[in-house]
């Protein structure tokens, strides 16, 4: 058996990018992309991809290379997943709710050589490189409107003219030699101020994509609308798997009500990802029931179960995903059982909620005891962080090897999340042992919010944690303590001033939704502030907004201490 040595012919580096080249050969009329009035084959992608890639080669990318982009949903960002890498280059989606600080600390850490600019965001792109003058700044590239160009620029490259202009018989595409290699780089605050760089490899990738398609179910000719953010895991990596189905991509800028549940009706769309803040929006425009089911993949918050209850009486059946930035996407998916349909209603919504079980694409998954490294039993009570290994775990954390040693230990990936195992084998997290706040799908960290706080020269302690909120799911709630001089009434500090403090400091969706503030902090022995008693506390009150107070109002009542809870 060892004699059969590995041949061209029989030992192909694992690549997403393949998918491409095969959907242009099988699928080539087929339609590919929709973009409002705008639609694309797979003959015409693939041929615009390559074309794209071509002028990246000829203006110096080459591997290992970081191209950045900072834009929503267009066919511009669907065709650089595969037109970077066919150049040898890293994708780099940015996430666009980031204000101009945010993309600025990115564009340092990830030095692109090139950086595409949506013309929706030609401001913030400027404001985060004004902030940069003295670094190596990347070329830039406007992405104008593909329906009706608006002629606005940010230097002298544009992107449909680089696509005119790439030459594949000059720059053929670069194979991939080592399936190692980078794919994407992606960008996850976590639970530090300063974000994270999560390294794809292209055997990660392919095993994550391919590994989804099966386990959610797609099959051929799939219409997939493109409601999820494609710098979410690059689109938790559909922008490659409807590729390699043959399907029709729908592009929406912004997925509001009206743009998905027209593109439901125009396009026939039979799959869609969200957070589930999303469920929200398609349930507050009271719209009647869908002609044919649409499959939901959804991750990010836990979705309540009486949320999915709403969610699936509209036409939407919905599958729970759990995954995160280094796992490649999902890594857990709460795949349904037969016998569950006979259930009632709420049941069956208690168990969607649930996390599920491994990827198909890991070599494994588990909740364990961290001291001991041992799993623990599955009796759905015991406490235990959940653990990853497999292909499709990210290849580290770009130019950070301690926090990279740090994410591992014995063979696992240490994902920070807290969980218990169901007899049944399936996964349901408990807590966040990193206090990560997700708020729309998006996570926010904890420190950076209370580190705002504390710039205010009134505040003397700060700690923030999650509070649900009925639209993005959870949201920031801070409880914060005065400073003496501001706390006997030197001066009054209201609970507006410290939000339009933090709002001056951080991106919109990043400022607590509440503000409460406390005598003191409660604390264990050793001066840890304690969040799980803020945590419980924070369940019972609603986000700034909700309340019917009347405008104007200053500092509440200082609450009790907290550390009686």
């Amino acid at each position: 058996m060892d004699s059969l040595p590995k041949r061209d012919a029989n030992h192909v580096p694992l690549s997403p990018v393949t998918f491409l080249p095969r959907a242009a050969a099988v699928y080539a009329d087929r339609t590919s992309v929709i973009c409002g009035g705008t639609a694309f084959t797979w003959r015409h992608t693939h041929d615009r991809c390559v074309r794209l890639s071509a002028a990246l080669q000829a203006l110096g990318v080459a591997r290992n290379d970081v191209v950045s982009v900072l834009a929503p949903n267009t066919p511009a960002l669907y065709e650089m997943h595969f037109a970077v890498p066919m150049a040898g280059g890293v994708v780099n989606a940015i996430n666009t709710r980031l204000d101009a600080a945010g993309v600025a600390t990115i564009l340092r850490h990830a030095a692109p050589k090139l950086l595409f600019i949506d013309y929706q965001y030609i401001r913030v792109a400027t404001d985060a490189l004004k902030s940069m003058m003295d670094t190596a700044l990347p070329l830039l590239v406007v992405i104008d409107d593909i329906e009706a160009p608006t002629g606005a620029r940010l230097g002298e490259l544009e992107y449909e003219g680089l696509v005119a202009r790439g030459d594949p018989g000059r720059h053929p595409p670069r194979e991939v030699v080592d399936e190692w290699d980078a794919v994407a780089l992606n960008y996850t605050s976590g639970t530090t101020s300063a974000p994270k760089g999560v390294v794809y490899s292209h055997r990660g990738a392919y095993l994550s994509t391919v590994g989804l398609l099966l386990q959610w179910g797609v099959g051929h000719e799939p219409v997939y609308l493109w409601s999820l953010p494609m710098f979410h895991c690059n689109g938790w990596t559909f922008t490659w798997g409807i590729a390699a189905r043959g399907g029709a991509n729908v592009c929406v800028r912004a997925p509001t009500a009206d743009a998905m549940y027209s593109a439901i009706t125009d396009h026939g769309v039979t799959h869609m990802c969200v957070a589930p803040v999303l469920f929200n929006v398609l349930l507050d425009a009271h719209r009647d029931p869908l002609p044919r089911a649409v499959e939901v993949l959804t991750g990010g918050a836990p979705p309540p179960a009486a949320l999915l209850e709403r969610v699936e009486r509209l036409g939407f059946h919905v599958t729970h995903a759990y995954g995160m930035t280094e796992a490649t996407g999902p890594a857990m998916v709460c795949e349904w059982r037969e016998r569950w349909d006979a259930l009632p209603a709420p049941e069956r919504a208690a168990l969607k909620a649930r996390q599920g079980v491994s990827a198909i694409s890991l070599a494994g998954a588990d909740v364990k005891d961290l001291k001991t490294m041992v799993s623990v039993p599955r009796d759905g009570t015991t406490l235990g962080e959940i653990v990853l290994r497999g292909s499709s775990v990210m290849k580290g954390y770009y130019k950070n090897p301690e926090a990279t040693d740090a994410a591992f230990r014995g063979g696992w990936f240490l994902t920070g999340d807290v969980g218990v195992v169901h007899p049944d084998g399936y996964v349901e997290i408990k807590d966040r042992s990193k206090d990560v706040i997700i708020s729309g799908g998006e996570n926010i960290s904890s420190v950076e919010v209370e580190a705002a706080l504390y710039g205010h020269p009134a505040v003397q302690e700060a700690a923030v944690v999650a509070m649900l909120h009925p639209h993005w799911g959870e949201a920031p709630c801070a409880f914060v303590t005065l400073k003496k001089e501001f706390d006997s009434g030197a001066g009054e500090v209201s609970e507006e001033e410290l939000v339009a403090f933090c709002r001056s400091k951080m991106a919109h969706f990043m400022v607590p939704r509440k503000v409460v503030f406390v005598d003191e902090l409660p604390k264990n022995a050793t001066g840890k502030v304690q969040k799980l008693a803020l945590r419980e506390r924070a369940r019972g009150l609603r986000p700034r907004g909700s309340d019917k107070k009347k405008p104007g109002t200053t500092r509440p009542a200082t609450l009790t201490a907290l550390s009686r809870l």
